[in-house]
């Protein structure tokens, strides 16, 4: 395994196999050919989408050397299909892990991790500010199988460590979090797993392998919603969990009973999204970090969150940690209740009003109405959601367009 350096700190790192001139390859090389067979079936430049629920053998001795030998190749459908190993092992090279497991959906990786780590009597923890599924499934629905979540402040490593106890078996955040965009300094975060014997999970979908790689600061899984910037056209839904084939393989095998795969056809549109990975994610970093400076100049906008800028509360982690910054700007508006935010994001022209993030188009919503709309005061109040704030996911159009229509939303 070989390094490629991209960021100030240097721990940013493509962990792939040499090219053929000895040196380590490039992101958008690993995003066109890693994992891919060099001559494919009937000499096709793509691999072909295979569309079968079942595999056939030869004879009995072709399934005795299928089992005892561990063969890539297909059994039955709910185990995987032949596409899906391709974006496994490619994706794995973009994040410098040894194993990838896809999934139907994000959630459904996040789940199946869960589930297969976790039994009765176990602990996790996880800090506060994260994708408000993911909060609900460890509050509601693990506790009814007696595992007892505990939040804590992001950022506050203190409390993270003084809620370990002997039960604790997770450490679990984003980075950066959702919407707040908050950023883990991995090391320390790391850190604290590994003194307490305690794994730890980062779900780094809105920073994805491009500017950010959690694995090489000691963490034991990271996880994306590959329905985002890998797959960038909001046309299909994964997600992965990454991390050593030997901690992977439970994983699998559980994925393999729950039959939370995708199908061929999204396993070929993710390989077909990760082939512009590179090309994609700097345009996304560029209109992010162009679109949070003209909102920070804005008059009417009373606070940008945004990891790039200056202003934001965990900027010098993320500099020294990140490639760049992504695409997704929170903000909010100045003297603004609901009613006059959400006239804000309905006087969008070019921004696309929906949920997600990650794909070409930009889209724009309202985290209260789109995510919080049923939860109480106290409750919005708690996960840090105004009344007042906007989530702008950037997509890959003239950032200057992007701007425009800003503008007339906000002067509307």
């Amino acid at each position: 395994m070989s390094t490629v350096s991209g960021n100030k700190s240097g721990r940013l790192s493509t962990r792939a196999a040499k090219s053929t001139s000895d040196k380590p390859q490039g992101i958008s090389t690993l995003a066109v050919h890693a994992g891919e067979a060099r001559q494919k079936a009937l000499n096709s430049i793509t691999d072909p989408i295979v569309m079968a629920s079942t595999f056939t053998f030869e004879n009995t001795q072709s399934i005795i050397d299928y089992i005892e030998q561990d063969q890539e190749r297909g059994e039955y459908g709910r185990y995987g299909v032949p596409g899906e190993r391709v974006v496994e092992k490619k994706i794995a090279a973009l994040e410098g892990a040894e194993e990838g497991v896809l999934f139907s959906t994000g959630m459904a990786a996040f789940v199946g991790l869960l589930n297969t780590r976790l039994k009765s009597g176990d602990e996790i923890v996880f800090f506060d500010e994260c994708y408000h599924r993911s909060r609900d499934y460890c509050r509601s629905w693990l506790s009814r199988y007696g595992v007892v979540t505990r939040e804590v402040k992001m950022g506050d490593y203190g409390a993270m460590e003084a809620a370990i106890n002997d039960n604790t078996r997770l450490l679990v955040s984003e980075s950066p979090t959702n919407p707040h965009l908050s950023i883990v300094d991995l090391e320390r975060f790391a850190a604290i797993g590994k003194k307490y014997d305690v794994e730890t999970i980062i779900d780094a979908t809105i920073a994805t392998p491009y500017n950010l790689q959690p694995i090489s600061y000691g963490v034991d899984y990271v996880m994306h919603s590959a329905t985002k910037y890998m797959s960038g056209h909001n046309d299909l839904l994964a997600g992965i969990v990454l991390g050593s084939k030997e901690k992977l393989d439970e994983v699998r095998k559980l994925r393999g009973i729950m039959g939370s795969i995708n199908t061929p056809h999204n396993c070929f549109l993710l390989e077909r999204g990760l082939k512009t990975f590179e090309l994609r994610m700097q345009r996304h970093n560029e209109n992010g970090l162009a679109v949070a400076r003209y909102l920070e100049s804005h008059p009417r906008v009373e606070r940008v969150l945004y990891p790039g800028l200056e202003s934001h509360p965990y900027h010098e982690v993320a500099r020294s940690t990140m490639r760049g910054f992504g695409g997704l700007v929170t903000f909010e508006v100045k003297d603004a209740d609901w009613k006059q935010t959400a006239a804000i994001v309905d006087a969008a022209k070019l921004a696309r009003i929906a949920p997600s993030l990650g794909g070409v188009e930009t889209l724009i919503e309202q985290p209260l109405v789109m995510s919080y709309f049923e939860r109480t005061p106290e409750q919005r109040a708690e996960f840090g959601i105004t009344d007042n704030m906007i989530r702008l996911a950037c997509g890959i159009e003239n950032a200057e367009d992007i701007i425009a229509d800003l503008s007339q939303c906000l002067e509307a």
